[in-house]
Formats: C-alpha cells, structure tokens, sequence
C-alpha cells in the first residue's frame, strides 16, 4: 500500500508536461500553430501579387524582384542566428516570439502605399518594408521552433507538422481573401494590403494569451565546448547536415519567380491567388501527415524524397506548357513542402541536446536567408537575360539533386525520440 501511495504521489508531481497522454498535442504546441495561421493569413492577402505589383504597377525590372527577395530573406538572417543563440540563454522566450511578430505586423500593410510614391523610389520602399517584414521573423522563428520541439517529445514530427500545417492553412485563407478582395471587390491594391493588419492583431493576442515558457526549463549560462557552441554542442551529424541545407538554399531561390512563371504558362493575374491557395491546401493537407509519418519510419527519407521532387517540380515548371499544367506543378509543389518542413525541424531536434537548439535553428535560418540572396539575384538576372524562366528554374532543379544526393550519402538519421536505432 505505501509503495502504491509513493508512486502515486511521484505522478502527481510529475509536470504536467511529462504526464500528458502520447498522441496529444501540447496546447502551447496548438496556439503556436494559431499564431502562425493568422500571421500567414495577412501574409498571403499580399504575397501572391506582390510580383505583379511590382514588376507591372512598380514597372521594377524581374531582376529587381530577385534582389528584393534575396534582401528580405538574407538580410534578417543574422538576426536568425543571434535570435536563436539569445533564445537558449533567456528565461522567457514568449516575448521574442512576440517581438518579431509584432514588427511584421506592423510592416505589411504600409506596403501598398509605395503606390502613391514617385515611381523612382516606390519599389526601394517595398524592399524595405519588405526586409522589416523578414527581420521579424528573423527574430521570431528560431525561439519558437525551439520552444515547439521543447514541448514535442515522440510525436516532435507530428507537432512541427500541425505548426507548419496551420501556417499553410492560414496562407490558403489569405489567398481565398486576396482573391476575394481585388477580384470580386475589386478594392484599391492599397487598401487591400492595408487590411493584412487585422490578422496580425489576432496573432499578438494569441500569443499574449496562449503562449508560454515550458515550466522548469533552464536557460544555458553560454558556456562553450571544444565546437565553440553552447553547452550540449552541435554534433557533426549537424554539420553534415548544414551542408546538405547550403545546397538546396542554392535551389531555393524565391517562390515569387514560380508566380511569374505561372503567369507566363497561361494564368491569369486575377487567378493567382487562387493558384498560391491551391498550393497552401495542398501544403496543409501534406505538412501533418508528413510529420507524423516521419515519427514511424524517419525524418531522412522523407526529406530525400521531398528533395527529389522539388527537382521534378522545377524541371515542369522550366518546361511544361499552359495553364493547366501550372495548376497541377502547384499541387505538386505544396507535396513537397508536406515533406520536408516541419520533417526537417525535427530532424533538426532529433540531433541537438535541448541547451543548444535555439542557436542551431538559428545557424541553419542564417544560411539559407543570406543564400537567398545570390539565389535569387540570380534567377532573375538568368532571367531578363535569357527571356525566360527555363534556364534559372532548371539550375534549381540540378542544386536539388545535388543537396538530395549530399543527404544520401553524408548524413547520419540521428535516432529518433523513443527509438533505438537510426531512422
């Protein structure tokens, strides 16, 4: 009876973290994932025709979408990489969750009034607010993804998947309202980005009210192994790792260009943002069984497989030819982010001691942001050089297969949460 009464009591003072039944998700895990849905749904009311907007209103040359997208993405990413190390050092790491939300929200909607601007200066107005944007979720995204995988023990790929699920959820919710405001309202481009606040304003509540630090966690002190990283170190299995993400950063270059080319193939301006909702159904759908998948049978061969189709997707889009095979690279391109996103946070997590997973989510964030840049400048300079999208799309396709391969060959499946043996 008393050693009955004596394991009762150790349950009792169990947090409730470790008592919560296998198979649910956390509910900091879910409001994470609301935020992101909300953040995602004023996004996407002005990402699908911000290209537009800016090569056609703006009359901005392709290469200077390239150049204004590289900078959105690689200029916040130092901030990744310091974010993320700050990120294991603070006790709470709601308020830098916060702080980049917050910036982000407050920057989109002044995008539409570059409009009003001299046409000289309108589209450097849209780059900057465009990297103000981007800083945010610089500073946002590494603590945020170290504080799901903190509450996401075996079921980490199921719950990263949900995160990502939701966001993609919010971006088709934020196409369907692009469509449904400049196509059938027919408002001002202006007034319409103006409205992306609103969103934003439901995402800062959610995190005020719903978000919180993981109970009797301990920040790192910043003490430093032989690596140079925070106590509990990155493995070389990461680093291998690191290199396989440089590659396919070298892909990567900005999804603005597969919308320009979509225009190109035979759809209409007014139908892309049903075009981007498409992909984001198909990317919701995907993102929660990819991650749970993973859980089963390993986060590596998912990735290889999502790498090997990102391939194919940009070979089809250098080549194919009308509208509808625009429509159906779309779908194809939303399985490959079901895949591979929330798959590789946790791959990620899977191989870095809880003290250090802030600075590695922030290292990875750093590289494939600054190497956004050259990829981008450069497919838009290939380009308005060539006339058309075959050339920079197919070099993507070959950096790819080449990170796809690295993979294959280099990286290690670190074991995953309540297994034994490699994935």
């Amino acid at each position: 009876m008393a050693e009955t009464q004596d394991a009762q009591r150790q349950v009792r003072e169990q947090p409730a973290e470790s008592r919560r039944p296998s198979g649910r998700l956390h509910p900091v895990v879910k409001a994470t994932g609301w935020v992101s849905f909300f953040t995602d749904l004023g996004s996407e009311i002005v990402y699908p025709m911000l290209p537009q907007f800016v090569i056609g209103t703006l009359r901005a040359p392709k290469a200077w979408l390239g150049l204004m997208e590289g900078l959105a993405e690689g200029t916040p990413a130092i901030i990744r990489y310091f974010s993320g190390r700050l990120a294991d050092r603070v006790k709470n790491r709601k308020w830098l969750i916060f702080a980049g939300y917050g910036i982000s929200s407050v920057a989109k909607p002044f995008i539409g009034l570059a409009k009003f601007a001299a046409l000289a200066l309108a589209p450097l107005i849209v780059t900057l607010l465009r990297v103000v944007d981007k800083i945010g979720k610089g500073i946002r995204t590494a603590p945020r993804d170290a504080l799901v995988a903190d509450y996401a023990e075996k079921e980490r790929g199921r719950a990263f998947g949900f995160q990502r699920a939701m966001d993609h959820a919010g971006a088709v919710a934020g196409g369907l309202a692009a469509f449904l405001l400049l196509g059938l309202l027919k408002l001002d481009i202006a007034v319409a980005i103006a409205l992306s606040a609103v969103p934003g304003v439901f995402a800062l509540l959610t995190i005020l009210l719903f978000v919180r630090e993981k109970a009797g966690r301990s920040p790192t002190t910043g003490e430093r192994g032989a690596t140079g990283a925070a106590a509990g170190g990155l493995s070389r299995t990461y680093y291998a790792y690191l290199v396989a993400v440089v590659l396919f950063a070298m892909a990567n270059s900005s999804d603005a260009f597969l919308l320009v080319r979509a225009q190109e193939m035979g759809i209409q301006a007014v139908l892309l943002p049903l075009a981007w909702s498409l992909l984001h159904v198909v990317k919701t759908i995907t993102s929660y069984a990819g991650g749970g998948l993973s859980d089963r049978v390993g986060r590596r061969p998912l990735l290889l497989a999502g790498w090997v189709l990102y391939g194919a997707v940009y070979t089809g889009f250098a080549s194919a030819s009308g509208a509808a095979a625009g429509w159906w690279l779309f779908g194809a391109y939303g399985v490959f982010f079901g895949l591979t996103e929330g798959v590789a946070k946790a791959f990620v997590a899977d191989m870095v001691p809880e003290g250090a997973r802030g600075a590695a989510y922030g290292l990875l964030g750093m590289m494939e942001g600054l190497l956004l840049i050259p990829s981008s400048l450069l497919a838009g300079w290939l380009w308005d050089l060539t006339g058309d999208g075959q050339v920079p799309l197919s070099l993507n396709a070959l950096f790819a297969l080449a990170a796809a391969l690295w993979l294959a060959l280099f990286v290690r499946a670190p074991a995953r949460p309540g297994t034994e043996r490699s994935a």
